[in-house]
């Protein structure tokens, strides 16, 4: 089968990774490193700061988005998760600027990460897709401070021809508006787009509502019990050989 345009999601589907954002020593570190600043929080105060103000920025996101009236689908806000660490300094009356907060996002990127590697067979994969002169293209549920950066250490951000990370658009997959701003960015007809991911409830979903093709992978990643729509073309595991195979990129 030959498409015009691949469009893949990222962590699950080309990249495998281990976060723990509820592990207590990273909370430790993060009031640590606050305080440091001249913001003094315990432990739990940060903890519970750091979800409410997250939930306090989606709430009013999803506002701002179906305030207008003309948000004729689900809301599905993105935000950007630099401003919850600036918002945070600024519970404590300290001033720091939006580039210091982004470090900070980092900081608690770096210490929340276990693992992060790219399945096998990932650069091979994306490296023949760019010899068969087709569109590759990332489009992510993701920040924008963590992930562009993630792509470049893992050495595979040369390979698209675009990447669309969600908070730097507001909204995320399944939201069909996301998959317009990649097909009218790019100009891209989706009836000659398929969309690879390992999640049918996002990845698959909102690509059948854009009018793309869809190609789904269970990985380690994808959610128990992972409830959406049947793709186009499964995969019942990872395996990035088979993905080729099926795509009619190896014997």
């Amino acid at each position: 089968m030959k498409y015009q345009n691949y469009v893949f999601d990222l962590y699950g589907t080309l990249v495998d990774i281990h976060t723990d954002e509820e592990q207590p020593l990273l909370w430790e570190k993060m009031a640590r490193f606050y305080g440091y600043q001249g913001a003094f929080y315990t432990e739990k105060e940060l903890h519970d700061a750091f979800y409410d103000t997250v939930h306090e920025m989606e709430m009013a996101q999803k506002r701002d988005m179906l305030g207008g009236g003309n948000y004729t689908h689900e809301a599905f806000p993105e935000i950007q998760i630099e401003y919850v660490f600036l918002r945070l300094f600024e519970k404590k009356n300290v001033k720091r600027d939006l580039d210091f907060a982004v470090l900070t996002g980092q900081f608690f990127r770096a210490l929340a990460t276990e693992y992060i590697k790219l399945y096998e067979g990932v650069p091979k994969l994306l490296a023949t897709l760019k010899k068969e002169n087709v569109g590759v293209y990332l489009l992510s549920n993701a920040q924008r401070a963590f992930t562009e950066y993630e792509l470049k250490g893992l050495d595979i951000f040369k390979y698209f021809d675009g990447v669309l990370i969600s908070s730097d658009h507001g909204t995320k997959k399944p939201d069909v508006r996301f998959f317009e701003v990649l097909t009218e960015q790019y100009a891209l007809n989706p009836k000659e787009c398929l969309m690879i991911g390992n999640d049918r409830s996002t990845d698959i979903a909102g690509a059948k509502a854009a009018g793309m093709d869809t190609f789904y992978i269970h990985s380690n990643l994808s959610p128990e019990p992972d409830i959406g729509p049947k793709a186009d073309f499964e995969l019942e595991e990872m395996n990035i050989k088979r993905v080729m195979q099926m795509l009619g990129l190896e014997e």
